[in-house]
């Protein structure tokens, strides 16, 4: 059973940092398994953050979020983080991680979290002015 386990959210100033995890089971990130990370505020969309590759390794930013955010993975543990630095108020939602299943390799996208097989419960991040 493929299960994604977010975590590291919380409550945090304006300036601050906070590093999430998404820890995968039932699959590994070598089985052609993009993640990326979404997020969702109160009365607003889903919205794409950042992605990873299992390909080529390969990133992607949404541009809210370039220059601060920063994606990575550990395939020894299974595990993809998102190091979120310079954090902002607007920053302030449930951070989701999800799991893309593509065979055919290349970089990665957030535009359309339709596209993503398998979703985290989301973890809360809150960040005071």
């Amino acid at each position: 059973e493929v299960q994604l386990q977010a975590s590291g959210g919380g409550l945090v100033q304006a300036g601050g940092s906070l590093r999430l995890s998404c820890a995968a089971s039932g699959f590994t990130f070598d089985d052609y398994y993009n993640i990326g990370w979404f997020r969702q505020a109160p009365g607003k969309e889903r919205e794409g953050v950042s992605c990873i590759s299992s390909s080529d390794g390969s990133t992607y930013y949404a541009d809210s979020v370039k220059g601060r955010f920063t994606i990575s993975s550990d395939n020894a543990k299974n595990t993809v983080y998102l190091q979120m630095n310079s954090l902002k108020p607007e920053d302030t939602a449930v951070y989701y991680c999800a799991a893309e299943w593509d065979p055919y390799g290349g970089s990665c996208l957030v535009h359309s979290p339709s596209s993503y097989d398998y979703w985290g419960q989301g973890t809360q991040v809150t960040v005071s002015s």
